[in-house]
Parts: structure tokens; sequence; C-alpha cells
């Protein structure tokens, strides 16, 4: 499935109370890799950004006076967005501000439009239960490098977010690797199977095996019970 992570800017903290989108940043992946298919608008959201607001992402009232406001820009996204999994970190604060951007154009609400939306919040939450899971909290736990991440910016923090959703869902069934040949042109890949090889298994000993099990009840006791290696390692019925 097409994917499309997206962030956005805002004036404030309620879309209820008045505060408008002032820009929205998204990056598509396909098969998981960037396609550089994104899109960036900033937007004039008819309205000065609170004090607040303005230190988080330092987007000036004046720079936005001659954007766009939504209503030109709203199709296109939307088109955009269509059928695809939209990827948000917190969706439901960007979520709402969407749609009452669209209620405001008297179009369906945002959800309408995708395949579905993933909370990489919740994912999170889930995955490291009690510890900070901001996105950049996540970029330093993961190895994402945020280093010019000095304010808030729209595409700038799809962009991270992307690589920290590819780092979140990297799964270990994975067994072919793609090798790029940087000599030839246009950039053959050569597909190395890693089924046709004999791996040497090493089984794990007494000290070890004590070792994983206390790991395990950290992990339950932090997740209430709900460790998946406890339910996947489970014999079945």
């Amino acid at each position: 499935m097409r994917q499309i992570v997206l962030d956005t800017e805002t004036t404030g903290l309620s879309a209820e109370g008045g505060d408008r989108i002032i820009e929205i940043g998204c990056v598509e992946l396909v098969a998981r890799k960037l396609t550089g298919n994104n899109k960036h608008f900033y937007l004039n959201p008819e309205r000065d950004s609170h004090e607040d607001a303005l230190k988080v992402h330092g987007i000036s009232n004046e720079f936005l006076r001659d954007k766009p406001k939504f209503a030109a820009i709203a199709d296109e996204l939307m088109d955009y967005c269509a059928g695809a999994e939209i990827i948000i970190h917190n969706a439901a604060f960007d979520v709402a501000f969407l749609n009452k951007e669209l209620e405001l154009l008297g179009k369906p609400g945002f959800r309408t439009f995708c395949a579905q939306v993933t909370d990489t919040l919740a994912m999170a939450k889930e995955m490291y239960p009690g510890k900070r899971n901001s996105l950049d909290a996540l970029c330093d736990r993961l190895g994402v490098d945020n280093s010019s991440r000095t304010l808030h910016g729209a595409l700038l923090d799809a962009e991270l977010l992307a690589d920290v959703y590819i780092n979140l869902t990297r799964g270990q069934d994975a067994l072919l690797i793609d090798i790029q040949d940087n000599d030839t042109m246009g950039g053959i890949v050569t597909r190395v199977d890693l089924t046709q090889f004999t791996l040497q298994v090493l089984l794990a000993n007494d000290q070890e095996t004590s070792a994983h099990e206390e790991v395990l009840k950290q992990l339950d006791k932090a997740s209430g019970g709900k460790t998946l290696w406890r339910i996947q390692t489970q014999p079945m019925a």
C-alpha cells in the first residue's frame, strides 16, 4: 500500500477554538522506500499564531500573509492522500485540524479520503511503555539524525517521522538484501537470497536463558502482562 507520512504546524492547539493550519508536509513511501514525491504547503490561516506556537515553529505571521488559503490547496492535498495509509505522530491532533479545515469548506472528514490513519505515537507507547515517545525522543532511541531540527517544521518533521516509522516497523522476516551496484549506470540491483544459505543455530545456555526470562518479567510488569514474545510463543491448542 502507498503510505504518506504527514505533519502539520498550526496557529495554536485548538481547532475547535479557531486555530488554523499554517503548514503541511507530506512524504511518500512506496514499498517502505522514499519516492521523493512529496508535498509541502505554507498556508495563510487568516489569523495570527499564538505567541507560544510561534516559539515552536518560528513561522511569522508576516511570512504567511501572501500564502494560499487552505481552500486553494484542499483538492490537491486530498487527491494526493486518496487511498493511501496516512502516518502521523499524535494523529488525533493533526486529523482534528484537517477535519476542521475541510468542514469549513463543506467537505467530508479527512479519513473519508484515505485508506487508514496510523498513529506512530500510539505505536511507540505500546512498544516503549513508560518512556518518552516524542519525535525527538524516538529519533534519539532509534538512531535517526535530527540535528537539523532546531524548530518544528512540517516537511522536516514528516521526513524524520518517515525514518522513525521505518525503524519502528522493521521486522525480522526480511531475508533478502538489496546490493546496489554504484559503478553500473542505471543502478542495477542484485537480490541475494539468504534462504539458500545453511545457518548455524546456536542455542542459549542456562545463564542466557535466565537473563532472557528476567527481561520478559520486566516487560510483563511494564505492559500489564501483554508481552508479545510470550503471546507469540504460546503453543497452539
